[in-house]
């Protein structure tokens, strides 16, 4: 998942299983803590999420890191680039995962059906990442965070007691080196938005989002509502 530019409108998707005409592999089980792949892994299998959730990172030759994007259910990671995987991945959440071979994407004599929706997945994951680089260079802090609470609730918010609440399994530098902030903003923009009684924090990883519109409109960087 990259955070993109919200919309007023955003229509949630359930989670799909790719299509196979094929004997599916068994799903991997992973528990949280543990690594799916690391970077310059060569690439066997790309896997869709059925459960859980992911943390794809990599790190700067001076040792910082980056976050790259998180994973949700139906989203696919592992895409090779130059036949390597580029990133660590690891698991945040308990997770269970459906493999496809990588020779699925790069060819369909086996399951043309699959090898379609692998690659649309692909170029799903492209434009995703230019709307991603572009709201990094583009936003505030504070639009960043309001849209990436506002993408986490049309992904996987729920409706509790006439609220949108968002679970985040991630950690405030989590979130920090996925923005290309400091985790003192991070911090202290949670705070400017729980004291405008936009959200309230329930506890570390819960946000339940009171004002929904507004939260939207600081998305977009109208700070008037």
């Amino acid at each position: 998942m990259y955070v993109t530019i919200p919309k007023e409108h955003a229509e949630t998707t359930p989670a799909v299983p790719l299509e196979s005409a094929c004997v599916k592999c068994p799903e991997a089980r992973l528990k949280a803590g543990s690594y799916v792949y690391f970077e310059g892994d060569p690439v066997v299998w790309l896997y869709q999420i059925t459960t859980g959730v992911l943390r794809l990172t990599r790190l700067l030759e001076d040792g910082r890191r980056q976050v790259i994007a998180f994973g949700y259910p139906g989203d696919v990671v592992g895409f090779p680039a130059g036949g390597l995987h580029h990133t660590d991945c690891e698991v945040l959440v308990d997770a269970r995962l459906q493999p496809y071979r990588r020779s699925a994407l790069e060819n369909g004599e086996g399951d043309p059906k699959l090898h379609q929706e692998l690659l649309q997945a692909a170029l799903r994951e492209i434009s995703a990442m230019q709307d991603h680089f572009m709201m990094l260079g583009q936003k505030s802090a504070l639009e960043k965070v309001a849209s990436f609470l506002c993408i986490l609730s049309d992904r996987v918010g729920q409706d509790v007691a006439g609220h949108r609440q968002v679970d985040l399994p991630m950690s405030r530098a989590d979130i920090a080196d996925f923005l290309g902030l400091t985790t003192e903003t991070i911090s202290r923009t949670f705070t400017q938005l729980r004291k405008s009684e936009t959200i309230a924090i329930d506890n570390i990883h819960t946000i339940i989002i009171l004002r929904p519109k507004a939260l939207l409109a600081l998305s977009l960087g109208d700070r008037g509502r």
